[in-house]
């Protein structure tokens, strides 16, 4: 059952503007080259297109988690316990949640995301599935630490945080954000976590560039957000949507690709590119164990299990809050 609302953590101004949102998107484009943080994707028509493109043939990643949630959930009841609460990061539609809370027997569900109509959208429909569970959606942005409802306080923590989103960030920013789920779960939780693995570079470039085109309205969506939210005058149609793998970084990188010079404002202030120049708009890191439990360690967390699909491609991770140690 839902128990409120949802609670509203997002900092807006007189006018409705995320704070957070205008300040990056306005720091991302006066850098040199172009960036922008890749959580700005999810906006409620970004949300809603992310899901379409987990069902077109090519997204492989949501296919191969199911199937570890769906076949492990004896495994995942036996390394976890029943009793938990489960925060979910970056929440969604939460297609996944209900294959985990069948497992494990938790005590309450809240669900965390930035996309608040999405998030409470999503939530009743989970209230619905599970009538009995305390489903308690908080709107926020999981990159600071958030304090939970009061109702789970003394409940420990279970984290879930799937779809290998961990891979959209730059290791110093994942390990940042890992470190800050610790402070919003606290001492004796855990965290199941969804981390991609490195694979054929065809089989990776076309599961971010679909054929269907819906990867590339998700990546175009972001400039429509900006024109809509921060008095952004982009013109849409002058970008073309890129996946490249970099193998240095061991990531696929989204860019939006200025087909010609172009000039915009955003927010008022004023901006130009010339033809080819990118908007750097999402990065998505593949793993390899070694470098998916080092990422973990820094983040304050200690890798104890981990399941892979029958066709290896994806691994799920569960993982123990590390208790601070002063010496090696």
């Amino acid at each position: 059952m839902a128990e409120n609302s949802g609670l509203k953590l997002v900092d807006r101004d007189d006018h409705g503007i995320d704070r957070a949102f205008r300040a990056d998107v306005l720091e991302g484009l006066r850098q040199n080259p172009k960036a922008l943080p890749a959580r700005w994707l999810y906006d409620d028509a970004g949300s809603q297109l992310f899901e379409d493109i987990t069902k077109v043939p090519e997204y492989y990643p949501t296919r191969s988690e199911r199937e570890i949630l769906e076949a492990r959930g004896a495994e995942f009841a036996a390394s976890i316990g029943p009793g938990r609460a489960v925060v979910e990061f970056g929440s969604g539609s939460s297609v996944k949640t209900p294959l985990l809370l069948e497992a494990i027997d938790p005590a309450a569900y809240v669900p965390l995301d930035i996309a608040g109509d999405f998030l409470r959208a999503a939530a009743a429909d989970l209230s619905a599935k599970f009538p009995s569970l305390p489903v308690y959606p908080v709107e926020a942005d999981f990159m600071r630490r958030v304090e939970l409802p009061e109702a789970v306080a003394d409940i420990p923590k279970l984290g879930f945080f799937p779809g290998s989103t961990i891979g959209n960030m730059v290791p110093r920013t994942a390990v940042d954000l890992l470190r800050t789920m610790r402070e919003t779960l606290g001492e004796g939780s855990q965290l199941l976590i969804g981390m991609d693995l490195v694979k054929d570079r065809a089989v990776l470039e076309a599961a971010y560039d679909d054929a269907a085109g819906v990867t590339a309205e998700f990546n175009l969506n972001l400039a429509r957000r900006i024109n809509r939210e921060l008095g952004g005058t982009i013109p849409v149609g002058s970008f073309s949507h890129e996946a490249r793998w970099n193998d240095d970084f061991a990531r696929i990188e989204m860019h939006l690709v200025a087909q010609g010079d172009l000039s915009f404002e955003v927010a008022g202030e004023g901006f130009t590119m010339v033809k080819g120049e990118t908007i750097h708009t999402e990065n998505s890191h593949k793993f390899k164990r070694r470098s998916a439990n080092t990422l973990l360690l820094a983040g304050g967390w200690t890798p104890v299990q981990r399941w892979l699909d029958s066709g290896e491609r994806f691994s799920v991770v569960l993982a123990e809050a590390t208790i601070p140690r002063t010496a090696p």
